[in-house]
């Protein structure tokens, strides 16, 4: 079981700027693709960008060029530095990982979800 501790979030007016942290704990072999997905009220969750293993990266067309996502696989954390946020970003926003685990005698594959993190942007 993989556990994932979101942070960061707040309360931003537009312009600003917030980084999100996502720290993964449990027993895991190793973590492959992360992703950080945001859910607006009324709305369902969205992809905002993913980033595999070996650092590449994959955005949602409305955040290339604001956003970056990044990782230290030493720390299994994975970050979004968010610049220039509009109102419309604002939503509760979720880490996801998918990783390896040990289970004697077999090596499996999971996934999990954080809690989410709330940014709210003002205009």
């Amino acid at each position: 079981q993989v556990q994932l501790v979101e942070s960061g979030g707040g309360l931003v007016q537009a312009g600003g700027s917030l980084t999100l942290s996502c720290a993964a704990s449990g027993s895991i072999f190793s973590i492959n693709a992360m992703g950080w997905y945001r859910q607006a009220p009324g709305k369902q969750r969205e992809l905002v960008a993913t980033i595999t293993s070996g650092g590449i990266t994959n955005y949602a067309d409305s955040e290339k060029g604001r956003f970056t996502i990044s990782r230290d696989n030493a720390k299994n954390t994975m970050y979004l530095q968010m610049n220039s946020l509009k109102p419309e970003d604002t939503g509760v926003y979720y880490c996801n990982v998918y990783y390896t685990y040990f289970s004697n005698p077999f090596y499996h594959t999971g996934s999990s979800w954080g809690q989410g993190t709330q940014v709210t942007v003002s205009s």
